[in-house]
């Protein structure tokens, strides 16, 4: 099994499917493409898949787009659990994880994914804030309604699912550009950021030099990411 992937400091797409496949110990074969490089366009065509990253390949078998990935995933490892188990959590999780795929756009759009850096706090407008406070809401519901009941670990559903890997990428978002946010909401970003996937992936950002400009906000850094 093969991930084609983007520059890990600032690939929020290929964030989700990479930290979901190490969460659950699915071994696969790790191909990096700089984004934004001579290089980017012909590498990624040559898998005859979609016209960016994260590309899947197993075989014959070629899956494209995040939350495909993450189901076909699902489908291929019936045994790890990667929705979670009981039908009504499940639904949620699917539900939550088609919402963040399709939306939060003045979010991703105003504060692009950014893991070696943090910025001041500041008004970042109110296409930000919605968007903020819609999926602080709706994790926190994930959390109070099944994460904490299930006993099974600190995350949205309490073991980590596709759920948690679909929104690691929004909370690290609030960690770059110092978004105020409530205890529990601070707590799971927490788990997510001191998960030994979420850490091997911080720490090749960390080491990779390589700067994509349009991922790049027009501000000073007040210092790294965590």
């Amino acid at each position: 099994m093969k991930l084609a992937i983007g520059t890990k400091a600032y690939s929020s797409w290929s964030l989700r499917p990479w930290i979901l496949l190490k969460a659950h110990h699915i071994a696969f074969e790790e191909d990096l493409i700089p984004l934004d490089t001579p290089e980017f366009r012909p590498r990624v065509n040559a898998y005859n898949a979609g016209s960016t990253v994260p590309i899947l390949v197993d075989g014959d078998v070629t899956v494209w787009e995040s939350l495909a990935i993450m189901e076909y995933v699902a489908d291929r490892f019936p045994e790890k659990a990667i929705w979670p188990k009981d039908i009504k959590a499940r639904a949620f999780a699917r539900v939550i994880a088609n919402e963040m795929h399709a939306g939060f756009r003045g979010l991703r759009a105003a504060c692009p994914m950014n893991l070696r850096k943090r910025y001041a706090e500041m008004d970042r407008g109110e296409l930000v804030a919605k968007d903020v406070a819609r999926s602080t809401t709706i994790l926190k519901q994930a959390l109070e309604r099944f994460g904490k009941p299930s006993g099974a670990g600190p995350f949205l559903f309490g073991a980590f699912t596709a759920a948690d890997a679909m929104y690691a990428p929004l909370v690290s978002r609030f960690q770059t550009y110092s978004i105020k946010v409530d205890p529990v909401i601070r707590a799971y970003m927490d788990a997510i950021f001191d998960h030994p996937a979420f850490v091997e992936w911080h720490k090749a950002a960390m080491e990779n030099t390589q700067i994509v400009p349009h991922d790049e906000v027009d501000e000073p850094s007040i210092g790294a990411f965590r």
